[in-house]
C-alpha cells in the first residue's frame, strides 16, 4: 500500500502530544527497544504484523505481560484456516488477567451503572473480586467445574460481569443473551449446547415502563432439561417485585461469602465462552471462542482503541450483542467502565450523553445507528453538557455514513477522535478500525487492524485496491472460532466462511482500501444490488437517502427475477409518519440521481413504521430481499432474533401483492 492521499477531506487531525503519549506509540516504542523493529508507517507495521505472525502475537503477549502457567512451545503449530493451533502447551485463565486489572489499585472503581431497575450503582476492583469469589465458590458447590455449561439472561449490569468472571475462573463456559429477546430465540441457543446451570432476571424497567419476563423464563426454564440450578436476580424496585421460581437460588444468597479467589488453569485454547450468529434464519450458530485467542485479540484491541489504566469506557450496547464481550477489553486495561442498562431515547436522545458527561466517560461507543438517530433528532450534546473528559468515540454495527461523521464533528466536539470499527462476532474483534496516530477522513476507517491480514478481493481472488470487493482475511487469528458447538465434522463452519475462497476467511461484506490503507465498508455482500451491470452495495443509497431531512431510516433490496429485469424497492421510516407523496417521492428520486446514480432509482418507494433489524442493529436485507422473491415469512426470519418482530408485518403484506 503505497503512501497517498485519499480524496476525503480530514475531519481530525490527532496534536502531537495525543500521538505521542498513545497506547500504540508505546508499543512501537517496545519494538524499537526490545527488538530493534522500526517502521516507516503505519502501514510496515501492518505489513510486518500479517507476515512474521509468530513474532507479532509474542510480541502481544509479551507487552501486556501475559503469563503463561505452563509454557508453550510454539506460537503457531499449524498455520491453516481453519484449523489453526496457537500456542501449544500454554495455560492460562482470561479471568485472571481481566481481574488482575485492579490488583494494584483495589479501591479504584472498576464499574460503575446506570440501570432504569437499579438505579446507580458502582464497584471497587476490590469488591468486584469479593463478589467474582464467592460467586464462583457457590457454583463450584453446585458441581460447576470445566467445560460445563453455565448461560444467563441477564442485561447489561455488573451482574452479568461477576457471572462471566466466576465461570470463567472455573474454567467453565459462558453463554449470554439480552432479556428482551424471545423465549424461542433464547431455547435456540441454548438447548444447544445443555447448560448446567442458568442465571435470569426476569423483570426490568424499560423506558419507564414495567417488563415482566416471568413467562418467557419459565419456557426457557422448561425447556433446557440439562439445568441442575437455576438463580433468579430479584429487583430491588418498589414497583417491581421478583417471586422467585419453585427450587429457584436467590442471586443475592451468593454474593457475600468471603472466599479465595482461584483460576482454573487451562488449554490456551479452551472454550471460554459461546456467542451467536445473528440467527435471523436457521438455528443460530454457536460459536466457541478460546481463553488465549479471546485474550490477546482484546489486548491488540486495546491499542487501537487507545485503552490504560486511566480510561473511563463506555459502549452503548445490549447484553444480547457481541459487543457487551467488548467491555471486558476495557476491563482487562484496569480502565473504569460505566455500565448502560437504559432506554437511550428515554426521556430523550439526550440521556445518554448526560451521564457520559456526568461520569466524565473518556471513550464513548455506540451502534452506527444511535449516532444518525441523534443527528435526526436534532440534538447538538456538546452545546448542552459538558464533555470535556471525552476524548474518543467509537461506532460499529452498520456503515456509518460521511453525514454522521459530519455531524459528531459539529454537534459533539470537534477535537474528538472518531474511531468507527468493522468486524463480528465470528472472531470477537474487528478487522479495520481506529489508529489514534492518524488523521480521521469523513465516511472511513482509519486502518487494518495489526494481525488482521484483511484485503479486497474480486471473484477470482484478486486483490483489489481502490475498488470494491469481498472482505477477506488471508492468515489465521487466534480468536478465529474454535469450532461451532455440535459441528462435529467441521462442515458448517467451513461453509460459513470458507467455502468461496479456500484457506482463506471470507467474512460476507463489502469493503474498499485506498492506497494508503483506510477503507469504507458498503454493506453485506450477499445483498448486493446490481442495476443493469453495474454493482453496488446499499449503504450509498442509505447515504443518499437518509441524508433527507424527511427520512428517518430506510431499507433497499435488488429483486433479481429469472429471466426478468431488476426490480428495487426502497422502504422508508418518515420523520413526519404519512406524509409519503409524489412530490416526497421525487425528491427522494432525485437524491439518489444525483448523489449515487440514475441507475439505482428505486422501482417503488414504500412508507413502513420501521425497519427491521437483528439484536445487533443490522438492516434485515437479505431475509427481506428472500421475502420478496417469493420465500416463505416463516422461514425467511425468526422473529424472535429480530430487535423488533413486529416490523417484519408489512414486509409480509407487501410480499403478497408482489405474487
Amino acid at each position: 500500500m503505497s503512501e497517498t492521499m485519499s480524496a476525503n477531506p480530514i475531519l481530525w487531525t490527532p496534536s502531537a502530544a495525543r500521538s505521542n503519549n498513545s497506547r500504540l506509540a508505546a508499543y512501537q516504542g517496545w519494538l524499537a527497544e526490545h527488538h530493534g523493529l522500526r517502521f516507516d508507517s503505519y502501514n510496515d507495521l501492518w505489513e510486518w504484523s500479517v507476515t512474521d505472525l509468530d513474532a507479532f502475537w509474542q510480541s502481544i503477549c509479551d507487552f501486556f505481560d501475559i503469563e503463561f502457567s505452563s509454557p508453550a512451545s510454539a506460537v503457531l503449530a499449524k498455520r491453516s484456516m481453519p484449523g489453526a493451533e496457537w500456542f501449544p502447551g500454554a495455560k492460562l485463565n482470561w479471568a485472571e488477567y481481566i481481574l488482575a486489572g485492579g490488583v494494584k489499585n483495589p479501591q479504584k472503581q472498576a464499574l460503575v451503572v446506570h440501570s432504569e431497575t437499579f438505579g446507580r450503582r458502582e464497584l471497587t476492583w476490590q469488591e468486584l473480586r469479593d463478589r467474582v469469589a464467592s460467586l464462583a465458590a457457590h457454583l463450584r458447590d453446585m458441581g460447576v467445574g470445566q467445560g460445563d455449561r453455565v448461560v444467563a439472561i441477564l442485561p447489561n449490569t455488573e451482574n452479568a460481569i461477576i457471572a462471566c468472571l466466576a465461570v470463567t475462573s472455573l474454567g467453565a463456559i459462558w453463554s449470554l443473551c439480552a432479556p428482551d429477546m424471545g423465549h424461542v430465540a433464547i431455547l435456540d441457543r441454548f438447548q444447544q449446547i445443555k447448560p448446567k446451570v442458568l442465571i435470569y432476571q426476569d423483570n426490568y424497567l424499560h423506558a419507564g415502563k414495567e417488563v415482566s419476563r416471568r413467562a418467557e423464563v419459565a419456557e426457557v426454564v422448561g425447556g433446557l432439561p440439562s439445568l441442575l440450578h437455576h438463580i433468579a436476580v430479584g429487583t430491588q424496585s418498589t414497583e417491581i417485585q421478583t417471586e422467585t421460581q419453585t427450587g429457584a437460588v436467590a442471586w443475592e444468597s451468593l454474593q457475600d461469602r468471603p472466599a479465595i479467589l482461584t483460576f482454573a488453569q487451562v488449554d490456551f485454547d479452551h472454550p471460554l465462552w459461546i456467542v451467536y450468529s445473528s440467527g435471523t434464519t436457521g438455528n443460530p450458530k454457536p460459536i466457541v471462542h478460546g481463553h488465549g485467542g479471546i485474550l490477546l485479540e482484546g489486548c491488540k484491541q486495546s491499542l487501537h482503541q487507545d485503552l490504560d489504566a486511566q480510561s473511563r469506557f463506555c459502549w452503548l450496547t445490549s447484553s444480547g450483542w457481541v459487543m457487551w464481550n467488548l467491555q471486558m477489553v476495557a476491563l482487562g486495561q484496569g480502565a473504569t467502565v460505566l455500565l448502560y442498562d437504559r432506554a437511550a431515547n428515554h426521556p430523550d436522545m439526550m440521556d445518554v450523553w448526560r451521564r457520559i458527561a456526568a461520569e466524565e466517560i473518556s471513550y464513548f461507543g455506540a451502534g452506527a445507528a444511535f449516532f444518525t438517530a441523534c443527528a435526526k433528532s436534532g440534538i447538538e450534546p456538546g452545546a448542552d453538557v459538558d464533555l470535556g473528559a471525552l476524548v474518543s468515540l467509537g461506532a460499529t454495527g452498520s456503515p456509518m455514513t460521511s453525514d454522521g461523521y459530519d455531524w459528531v464533528y459539529r454537534s459533539v466536539k470537534s477535537d474528538i477522535w472518531l474511531a468507527p470499527v468493522s468486524g463480528g462476532t465470528d472472531f470477537c474483534g474487528a478487522f479495520v478500525g481506529g489508529n489514534v496516530m492518524l488523521p480521521v477522513r469523513a465516511g472511513e476507517m482509519q486502518a487494518p487492524m495489526l494481525g488482521n491480514a484483511v484485503r479486497a478481493f474480486d471473484p477470482e481472488g484478486n486483490v483489489l485496491v481502490g475498488e470494491v470487493g469481498e472482505l477477506v482475511c488471508t492468515e489465521p487469528l487466534p480468536s478465529m472460532p474454535l469450532f461451532f458447538w455440535g459441528d462435529k465434522d467441521g462442515s458448517r463452519l467451513h461453509e460459513s466462511y470458507f467455502d468461496t475462497y479456500p484457506g482463506i476467511w471470507r467474512h460476507g461484506d463489502w469493503i474498499s482500501f485506498t492506497p494508503e490503507g483506510s477503507s469504507v465498508i458498503y454493506g453485506r455482500s450477499d445483498a448486493t444490488i446490481n442495476r443493469r451491470g453495474l454493482r453496488l452495495g446499499s449503504s450509498e443509497i442509505y447515504q443518499a437517502v437518509e441524508a433527507l431531512e424527511e427520512i428517518q431510516d430506510s431499507l433497499v433490496v435488488d429483486l433479481e427475477f429469472l429471466g426478468r429485469q431488476s426490480f428495487m424497492p426502497l422502504f422508508v421510516v418518515l420523520s413526519a409518519p404519512g406524509r409519503l407523496d409524489a412530490a416526497l417521492k421525487d425528491k427522494i428520486k432525485a437524491a439518489i440521481r444525483s448523489s449515487v446514480s440514475a441507475r439505482f432509482v428505486p422501482d417503488d418507494i414504500i412508507e413502513v413504521a420501521e425497519v427491521p433489524r437483528t439484536l445487533s442493529g443490522k438492516k434485515l436485507e437479505v431475509p427481506v430481499k428472500k421475502l420478496l422473491l417469493g420465500g416463505d415469512p416463516a422461514q425467511v426470519v425468526n422473529r424472535d432474533s429480530m430487535t423488533n418482530p413486529d416490523s417484519f408485518t408489512p414486509f409480509v403484506a407487501y410480499a403478497k401483492t408482489m405474487n
